[in-house]
């Protein structure tokens, strides 16, 4: 049996995509420094992604602002998990002839994929889901900061899309980006109903 650890990064920013990983280690590794990705630095979080992405399998996927505003944050995350885990079981299957799978998602609710536990607090207690965290934040990040070459008046390199006084300003002096801001979310509803 594979063990699949499954974590995402960015459910409660306003803009951008919501961005599911799914990680397994390849027999007997080890790897030091692995926990919940948001207790790292910007530096050891890529020094760690680097490492994961080298010498494990891994997926990640996503579910963009549109998707989000259609079925909801929440829908949305499982759908990006789901596809992650699907994209790694068929990986795995086709180099390791592995059939059997447990996947381990953190929080409180899993995808629908078969044998899931969602363990609660999951990235810091399960190293292979602190590093599907690590995969989901890093992915997400450099998402932030590619939008922020496009977009630099928002900020977004800097506050990674969450509703910070600086994102809020930008919000109300430019207005959202339609395909990347989350209409459906208050913030962004409230400015454009006033």
């Amino acid at each position: 049996m594979i063990i699949i650890g499954v974590d995402e990064a960015g459910r409660g920013p306003l803009v951008g995509s919501v961005v599911a990983a799914a990680v397994a280690f390849p027999p007997s590794f080890q790897i030091d420094g692995l926990t919940d990705s948001k207790k790292l630095s910007e530096k050891k979080r890529e020094d760690l992604y680097a490492q994961i992405t080298k010498k494990c399998y891994w997926a990640s996927a996503e579910s963009n602002s549109i998707e989000i505003d259609e079925i909801n944050i929440l829908q949305a995350t499982m759908i990006a998990m789901k596809r992650a885990v699907n994209v790694l079981q068929h990986q795995l299957m086709s180099q390791t002839q592995e059939q059997d799978f447990k996947v381990l998602v953190d929080g409180n609710r899993c995808p629908d994929v078969e044998n899931c536990e969602a363990i609660i607090k999951g990235d810091l207690i399960e190293p292979v889901i602190s590093a599907a965290s690590i995969i989901a934040k890093v992915t997400r990040d450099r998402q932030m900061k590619e939008l922020d070459k496009i977009y630099p008046e928002y900020g977004f390199s800097r506050h990674k899309g969450y509703g910070t006084k600086e994102h809020l300003e930008a919000l109300v002096k430019h207005g959202p980006i339609g395909g990347q801001h989350r209409f459906t979310f208050a913030p962004i509803k409230r400015l454009v109903r006033a």
